[in-house]
């Protein structure tokens, strides 16, 4: 039979092979309704993922946020004012809290608004600077793009599920670019009613006395709609944060000792000549 696997496998590729492996491998057993944590383990083993892998990815499947269920009228027609994300990271809360705090405020320019063991919540940074780096890095202006420059405040819980690794929930609420997205959708919606009933009253032909309220409808829909590209940047954004904190804490277990500085290895050979 002629070889029909790719030349190269890109990372989606790759995603279902291991879910179809996994499928093949699992149907092999029977598993009932579930397994417990050590039958997880014992299968990951036998195909060959690191036991440190799966602690974490069962970690994160019991702290998962369960999916809230449908909020109100605008979160279904807008879009939510909340918007979270969380991931199971390796580190002690300390490291993480504060590998947070420097990352926001530098490439986020959110200050800590109050700052708890396991609590954190921040703010936009004020000043006349800190808006300019935002208006030019919420357009992709500068080399590392601001994604939270729409969020109103930033709030994040570490959690610590057993020795060296923690949950880590990140939320951020847009509830102002959702308030001026609803208020335009709203005075255009209200420009096309009037405007029917102005046509109206002077006597127009009916249709054109028909003409500005669908126009208005639609313009009024696509500001609305103008807000679900600010949730998916905030939400890239809190991805993005957590991303750097997995690096972070990965670089730092991985981060081989500094080599001796000069002055030390003089010092060294000093002490040595005078040992001799």
């Amino acid at each position: 039979m002629a070889d029909i696997t790719p030349a190269s496998i890109d990372r989606a590729a790759l995603e279902r092979i291991i879910h179809r492996a996994a499928e093949l491998q699992t149907a092999e057993r029977e598993i009932g309704e579930g397994l417990t944590a050590d039958q997880v383990l014992a299968l990951g083993r036998e195909v060959g993922i690191p036991g440190r892998y799966l602690q974490q990815a069962l970690l994160e499947e019991r702290g998962r946020i369960v999916e809230a269920g449908p909020g109100g009228f605008l979160s279904r027609t807008v879009g939510p004012a909340a918007i979270a994300a969380q991931r199971v990271v390796r580190g002690e809360c300390e490291t993480i809290e504060a590998t947070l705090v420097r990352w926001l405020e530098k490439h986020e320019l959110f200050s800590v608004q109050r700052h708890q063991p396991g609590r954190i919540t921040w703010e936009p940074t004020g000043g006349f600077q800190a808006a300019y780096r935002r208006a030019v890095g919420a357009v992709g202006g500068s080399k590392r793009p601001i994604m939270l420059a729409k969020a109103d405040t930033v709030s994040c819980t570490v959690l610590e599920l057993e020795p060296g690794y923690c949950n880590v929930t990140l939320s951020a609420t847009a509830r102002k670019a959702r308030g001026e997205s609803v208020g335009g959708g709203a005075a255009l919606a209200s420009a096309g009613v009037v405007g029917t009933g102005v046509l109206a009253t002077v006597g127009a032909i009916f249709y054109v006395v028909l003409i500005p309220l669908p126009l208005a409808l639609g313009l009024g829909y696509v500001a609305l709609r103008r807000y679900g590209p600010v949730v998916a940047r905030i939400q890239l954004g809190l991805e993005r944060a957590l991303d750097q904190l997995e690096q972070g804490t990965r670089a730092d277990r991985l981060l081989p000792p500094a080599p001796p500085r000069l002055v030390d290895l003089l010092a060294n050979e000093v002490r040595k000549a005078l040992k001799s």
